[in-house]
């Protein structure tokens, strides 16, 4: 069992990890300077793709730069420097950008595609530690993401340098979405599989029920008539229509115990006595998260789809948007 020293011991190690890595982080904020304008303005006016590049560490920190790139509006791709000397430097086009991590400056795999790289032409920008090392210099712009000490205790194991990193790339994606006027709908249609997609790009079209699931009767039909629609379709809502399908009303569960109050005759009172006429609806091409507003708005469960002449085309509930997940 831990005892409460030890607890107190492994606490103080990670706070001072994480102490130490805050503190690389806000020391980029003098690094923000002319070059990191220059990077971001040759990745604005690339026609092919930012290409990022790292080993190791660095590695898995350029992927995660090469996937918010993507995600925020800047096409981009992770290439491994070892694979890129073995056939996928074909990959890169004269039309890309890349970037080249390094926290040294030395790496050997990626010093080796140098030549390589300037034969093709292309931008090439250095993230390193490192301002006089070999990528620093021969780079087209360099930033500097060098820390005084890695989190590690050993001051060996990459820590604060991968997290200085991470935070730069994250800084040049955040300035580039904002220089490309990249909005949450954007961002949406790059994540349709997320809350977000699902909140600003699913249509009430595409979850309302039509035709036979419509819950209506005819404006002359009786109140029990209006009754059993209520029940066989299961919305707790039924519409009240004309000939020509055409909303005049609506009556709900809630309408039904105000009308058994008043002791009415299920067979002979008309629907059209007891219907709510001012109902609430919305149009098809609206998003999904405009009729949970709605609802939530009006305190109520189930919203009718109309078209622009009021005709009835639909239904949908609380739990059709509660499957597709945009509540």
């Amino acid at each position: 069992m831990i005892t409460e020293t030890e607890k107190q011991q492994l606490k103080s190690l990670g706070l001072a990890v994480i102490e130490k890595e805050a503190q690389a982080i806000l020391n980029l904020k003098n690094r923000i300077q002319d070059n990191f304008a220059i990077a971001c303005q040759y990745m604005l006016a690339c026609q092919g793709r930012i290409v990022v590049l790292g080993m190791g560490k660095s590695g898995h920190i350029a992927g995660k730069i090469a996937a918010t790139l993507a995600s925020t509006g800047t096409p981009a791709f992770f290439v491994h420097p070892g694979e890129a000397s073995h056939g996928d430097l074909g990959m890169i086009t004269t039309k890309d950008v890349v970037i080249a991590l390094s926290n040294s400056g030395e790496t050997d795999e990626i010093l080796t595609l140098m030549p390589l790289l300037k034969r093709l032409e292309v931008p090439l920008i250095a993230l390193t530690g490192n301002e006089q090392s070999t990528l620093a210099q021969k780079s087209d712009v360099h930033i500097d993401t060098g820390v005084a000490q890695e989190a590690c205790p050993l001051d060996l194991a990459p820590t604060s340098s991968t997290t200085a990193t991470l935070a730069m790339g994250d800084a040049l994606a955040v300035a580039l979405l904002e220089a490309r006027g990249f909005t949450a709908e954007d961002f949406a249609r790059s994540h349709p599989g997320g809350k977000l997609g699902k909140r600003l790009l699913l249509l009430i079209s595409d979850i309302m029920h039509t035709g036979d699931d419509l819950p209506m009767v005819p404006e002359t039909a009786s109140l029990k008539q209006a009754l059993l629609a209520i029940s066989q379709k299961g919305f707790g809502i039924v519409a009240v229509v004309n000939s020509k399908q055409k909303l005049l009303g609506v009556f709900t569960d809630g309408d039904l115990r105000r009308s058994l109050d008043h002791a009415m005759d299920l067979n002979t009172t008309m629907i059209s006595e007891v219907m709510t006429k001012q109902c609430k609806t919305i149009q098809a091409d609206k998003l999904a998260v405009e009729a949970l507003q709605h609802m939530e708005h009006y305190k109520i469960n189930a919203l009718f789809v109309v078209d622009s002449q009021q005709t009835l085309i639909g239904v949908l509930n609380m739990h059709d948007l509660l499957r597709a997940k945009v509540v």
